[in-house]
């Protein structure tokens, strides 16, 4: 086992040394000699982010709990770091052993947001693994990618070997399985034959097994398999029983703080709110429960194992969750004493429950988060949020009856058939709230926020066809607002305009864009996700330099039946049932939640073979019954 000597002399002149030093309580360390299979768990983000990331965290868990295999973290060195590796020549290694990622077997990469796709290539090169696959050798590791970025893998297709589509705990240990078999019979075929063995895992997609064309005028025209024996499409990968699926009930628990530095419990998979700017409510189909008693389980060992005292309820759209107000109880009887309290993320205004949120802040006091995308309820209805301007007011009045004082509105702006009269809706709204405030409180000690991003149309979404504001007319909207917003109780805050516009463009980008990628990186584009090293003349120069127009990109209008570079990935929703979704948006009509409604159409249950599970509760009789819904 060879290991990497980091001098700690070294770590005392660079910021936060605690990212670099592995040991946390709760990491598993294995001696690598012991095992079949080494796998490096990566993540394009400093220690901070990459630490709150529960996706990377059920992988470390799901591959460590095999005897035959060990995962390995590693994450993104800061700038400073980055600078002492290079100069030092220290390749990139892992926390727990401190072992050169190159030794791998597997480098395998979430990608969680298109704005890390250069550190993605910075940490390839800071391992000493050739940045494109194609210059890859058999002692190279493979390098995978799973995450919501791989629902349109081409922008990355010339780095990487191998992407995940979909839920990935079960495809991961058959990765395991297959890559111990061609170890043990002697490599036979070398890594070609390796990743043909991998292509056959559902949801797995080997890009060097498929080829891209393009029409002359350089728009994409279509992608066909190379060999007969890989998946044409590829389906993504899907937990029938989220009950039964691995979770991580013993995190790490960091040296440092962290962004969400506390215990996170999962209560449901999915989302089929259908709202048509999101893609995750329709990439993660359909909506899936567990149980409230394995949750007041889980909840227990997550506690017992960490000592947090926080321990948050996370799924899509948390405030949905059928048994809600009966998990909250039983977790503020179980924690109460013991000083751990429970929060919800931000919740949907229709679904806003003030007697919950009072619980939930019974140990610890915090505002009030509401997310009502748009300002009029014309956009509210072109989006599908499913909700009035009377939820909103109701939330917001229950609130403040109950002590609330702070508000932070969430919206976005640059929506499909936005107008200056949509934008100007968000300014009035937040007003009517601060007064509302004053009527109720007789005060004008509210404090509200205002936070704006800009709208990025995503594949597999209803948007996906239609163009991004340009650059300039997002910069024109956001002063619009910034001049209508003259109130001091009311914070205003927006999003750069310049960073969307790049993530759209990388978003619903093809093969093509992995050059630019890769010049936008050679001249020192890393972290463009952080707006302080964000260099957006320098991915203009790259784009210019390879000869690609961005604007075909974010900025075109796209026709409904052209090919995208995303085809031959099925995520289960239909091209037809956006289609029908995008015409409702134009006539503003509502498509109602599937969960207990008539089915909608979008096909991802019979075309996944999956079923929605939902427990309700029902009075019957003075008793309880629980009921588990399948369809």
């Amino acid at each position: 086992m060879n290991q990497v000597y980091v001098d700690p002399v070294w770590l005392m002149h660079i910021q936060k040394p605690a990212r670099y030093i592995g040991g946390e309580w709760n990491s598993i360390v294995k001696d690598h000699d012991t095992v079949d299979v080494k796998v490096a768990l990566a993540f394009p983000d400093v220690y901070e982010v990459a630490m709150s990331h529960l996706g990377l965290k059920i992988i470390y868990s799901v591959i460590n709990r095999r005897n035959d295999a060990l995962a390995e973290r590693v994450y993104a060195p800061w700038i400073d770091m980055e600078k002492m590796m290079r100069e030092k020549h220290i390749p990139l290694f892992s926390l727990e052993n401190k072992c050169p990622v190159r030794d791998f077997d597997v480098l395998g990469f979430t990608l969680p947001y298109e704005m890390s796709y250069t550190n993605v290539l910075n940490m390839l090169d800071l391992a000493g693994i050739p940045v494109f696959s194609k210059d890859r050798g058999d002692e190279d590791p493979i390098v995978a990618c799973g995450g919501p970025c791989v629902y349109n893998a081409e922008p990355m297709c010339d780095f990487i070997d191998l992407f995940f589509i979909g839920e990935s705990e079960e495809a991961i240990e058959e990765m395991v399985d297959i890559i111990k078999q061609w170890k043990a019979e002697g490599k036979p075929g070398g890594k070609e034959e390796e990743l043909r063995r991998l292509a056959q895992i559902e949801g797995c997609y080997v890009p060097a097994f498929y080829e891209a064309s393009y029409y002359e005028d350089g728009t994409f025209r279509s992608i066909k398999p190379l060999r007969k024996d890989v998946q044409f499409p590829v389906k993504k990968r899907v937990i029938h029983n989220v009950d039964k699926v691995a979770v991580d009930d013993m995190p790490i628990l960091p040296h440092i703080e962290i962004v969400h530095d506390r215990a996170v419990l999962e209560m449901f998979r999915g989302c089929s709110r259908g709202c048509r700017f999101c893609q995750a409510g329709m990439i993660y189909r359909p909506v899936r429960e567990k149980k409230e008693s394995h949750l007041q389980e889980l909840a227990e060992r997550l506690i017992q194992n960490t000592g947090y005292n926080e321990i948050s309820l996370m799924s899509l759209s948390s405030a949905d969750y059928s048994r809600l107000p009966e998990l909250v109880d039983h977790l503020m009887d179980k924690f109460q004493n013991r000083r751990v309290s429970v929060s919800l993320p931000s919740l949907r205004v229709d679904s806003f429950s003030i007697d919950i949120a009072k619980k939930v802040q019974q140990v610890r006091k915090s505002g009030l988060t509401l997310a009502p995308e748009a300002g009029t309820q014309r956009m509210r209805d072109v989006i599908n949020k499913g909700i009035t301007e009377e939820n909103i007011m109701e939330a917001c009045s229950n609130a403040f009856k109950n002590g609330w004082s702070k508000v932070k509105l969430y919206f976005m702006l640059g929506l499909p058939t936005e107008t200056d009269e949509d934008l100007a809706g968000i300014v009035d709204l937040a007003m009517r709230i601060k007064n509302l405030y004053h009527d109720i409180r007789g005060r004008y000690d509210c404090r509200i926020t205002v936070s704006v991003s800009s709208f990025v149309p995503k594949p597999f979404t209803p948007f996906q066809w239609m163009p991004q504001c340009t650059v300039a007319e997002v910069e024109r909207k956001q002063q619009y607002l910034k001049k209508l917003f003259t109130d001091r109780h009311i914070r205003y805050v927006y999003h750069d305009a310049k960073t969307g516009y790049l993530e759209a463009v990388l978003a619903r980008g093809d093969r093509k864009i992995g050059q630019v990628i890769y010049t936008a990186w050679k001249k020192g584009c890393i972290y463009d996700g952080w707006t302080e090293f964000f260099q957006y003349d320098r991915w203009m120069e790259a784009f210019e330099e390879c000869h690609v127009n961005p604007d075909l990109y974010a900025n075109r209008d796209r026709d409904e039946y052209e090919a995208e570079p995303w085809d031959h990935i099925d995520c289960g929703v239909t091209k037809d049932f956006l289609r029908k979704e995008w015409r409702m948006a134009q006539r503003g009509v509502h498509t109602f939640d599937c969960r207990r409604k008539p089915c909608n159409g979008c096909a991802v249950c019979p075309a996944l073979d999956v079923k929605l599970i939902d427990y309700e509760e029902e009075n019957t009789h003075e008793k309880t019954v629980f009921v588990y819904k399948q369809r």
